[in-house]
């Protein structure tokens, strides 16, 4: 079963911190508003390039009119033609223009995303950190106690000595009185 204990003071762990919940929604509101702006920027691009498409074919069929006579080319024709270029011309441009703004998106994304790994290798090395520390007392105490198991083993050992040799010269003094005293 799982205990639920409240932080202590004291305590080298990591305690509920609003503050960084708070961060971590921010950040994913964040990341949620660039992915729609992305989306967006992408489904422009889409209809910005279908149209091209249809101002490319527009100008295909003007460069085919000849209302001229034999067969030629008019100066109204070739009017229209640039200006159908012109069109296909501005259109590139401003299909250059969401290009840039979803290079722009891209690389914010990227560097949010940046700040967030960083922002995870730092709150993991302090945890690491704290699991040092926290390693280091457990191998303290282990420590302590082997030293004091040590002790209690030298007490017994002295102790054990002490009761044979005052056994043996208990036993040998009562071996002497008896053999002094038949």
């Amino acid at each position: 079963m799982f205990k639920i204990m409240a932080p202590k003071a004291d305590s080298n762990k990591p305690s509920f911190d609003l503050l960084h919940n708070l961060r971590g929604f921010f950040l994913i509101f964040l990341a949620f508003l660039l992915f729609s702006q992305f989306a967006n920027a992408q489904e422009k691009l889409n209809k910005l390039l279908s149209e091209r498409q249809q101002l490319h074919q527009q100008w295909q069929q003007s460069e085919t009119k000849k209302s001229g006579i034999f067969g030629n080319r008019t100066k109204k024709d070739m009017v229209a033609t640039n200006d159908w270029m012109s069109r296909i011309i501005q259109k590139d441009n401003q299909i250059i223009e969401e290009l840039e703004m979803i290079k722009k998106i891209e690389t914010t994304e990227i560097s949010h995303e940046k700040e967030d790994y960083k922002f995870i290798a730092q709150k993991q090395q302090g945890d690491i950190g704290i699991l040092k520390r926290s390693l280091e007392a457990k191998e303290l105490e282990l420590m302590e106690a082997k030293s004091k198991y040590r002790t209690n083993e030298w007490a017994a050992f002295i102790l054990f000595l002490s009761t044979s040799t005052l056994a043996y010269l208990y036993f040998n003094g009562r071996r002497k009185r008896k053999k002094a005293s038949v």
